[in-house]
């Protein structure tokens, strides 16, 4: 039966209930699992729950009306907010970064709970150990509401095929970032700005935007002519969404972001604002670009030099450009699209705030 009309709130709703159960089933396993469970909990605090209103708005488009959601709906979309802590905390841990949200990342919250434990054995490691086995446990949780909400829905298998594509898509996508990393030496440079855009469409685009638009669409008895307008529109905003990340991960204001200045840049991260930089500068200050980038030790100064050297070659200004025209694409792709004229209201919204914002 529908429920709350305010998607931020029904999703924290559902997903208290859910932690809930898991943490009562966990209590009875003793403190250690306690203690998973609870960083499991800990990882899915805060964050704008964009996923989760993508698939709402998605599964509202295919609507004759909109009046609230299901609880399918509800508990669909709030498996992709499950599914999305849980890639957080094995990203976190791939990159080495110390914080998200402004906390401790997953895999320092460990490490300290094992030393305030005062128990045996390395700490650090310890941290590592239990974030690989926390993000398993958070994709258990995923799938287990996910198949919860699914339960004798006519759309099951298109939902399930959808998501299961969501899944692979960002794990290749995950593993296309981090090889980029160290395997653009041996592709042209001008073929980088190309590879980075590859990247940003499967580790981000698809997975944060476009695909869980589908999922609730298919969960809604989509078509195949709203699949589509859905589709296109959801991988020009997820661009834009990820190119404005990029941004942030370079300029972004610590006290907004959670994150460190440039941490994207002690990273290592290889974006199409690093692509469009290297394109214009010399062959010498290219090589100077990538001796900083990816040294975790770069201090303000050193990020100051790479921030400017974006700027001076245009290469912000390229990205800004490059994100206003996915962001009327997508706009594009919604005009005569055939969805609920309410949810593309939504969508134009959704949009502007995934593309226009400072965290």
């Amino acid at each position: 039966m529908p429920t709350s009309p305010e998607p931020i709130e029904a999703v924290s709703q559902r997903l208290d209930t859910f932690l809930s159960e898991q943490l009562l089933y966990a209590a009875a396993l003793g403190p250690e699992a306690e203690m998973l469970t609870r960083s499991g909990a800990s990882a899915l605090r805060g964050g704008k729950r964009l996923r989760a209103r993508f698939c709402l708005t998605g599964w509202g488009a295919v609507q004759p009306s909109v009046s609230g959601f299901t609880d399918a709906a509800l508990a669909v979309a709030t498996s992709l907010e499950i599914f999305h802590a849980a890639a957080l905390v094995h990203d976190d841990l791939v990159d080495n970064s110390d914080t998200r949200r402004g906390q401790p990342a997953a895999h320092r919250a460990l490490q300290n709970a094992h030393r305030d434990a005062d128990w045996s054995g390395d700490s650090d490691t310890f941290g590592r150990s239990g974030a690989i086995l926390l993000g398993d446990l958070l994709v258990a949780w995923s799938d287990d509401l996910l198949e919860e909400g699914l339960n004798g829905a006519a759309t099951a298998a298109a939902t399930r095929r959808a998501y299961a594509q969501m899944r692979r898509d960002v794990t290749i996508g995950q593993f296309l970032d981090v090889a980029e990393e160290s395997a653009y030496t041996v592709y042209p440079d001008a073929t980088h700005a190309e590879r980075a855009l590859r990247v940003a469409s499967y580790k981000s685009a698809r997975y944060s935007i476009q695909q869980p638009l589908q999922i609730g669409a298919a969960l809604g008895g989509a078509d195949d002519a709203q699949l589509d307008a859905l589709g296109r529109f959801g991988h020009d905003v997820g661009m834009a969404f990820q190119l404005r990340d990029d941004v942030l991960g370079v300029f972004g204001d610590t006290a907004v972001t959670g994150k460190p200045v440039g941490d994207d840049l002690r990273e290592g991260k290889r974006t199409v604002l690093v692509a469009y930089a290297r394109e214009a500068v010399t062959v010498d200050e290219r090589h100077a670009i990538d001796a900083r980038l990816g040294d975790p030790a770069l201090d303000a100064e050193q990020i100051g030099i790479l921030q400017q050297t974006i700027v001076d070659t245009g290469a912000l200004a390229r990205t800004e450009d490059l994100i206003a025209d996915y962001a009327r694409r997508a706009d594009l792709a919604l005009e005569d699209a055939p969805l609920n004229a309410e949810a593309v209201g939504e969508l134009r919204a959704l949009a502007r705030a995934a593309t226009e914002r400072a965290a």
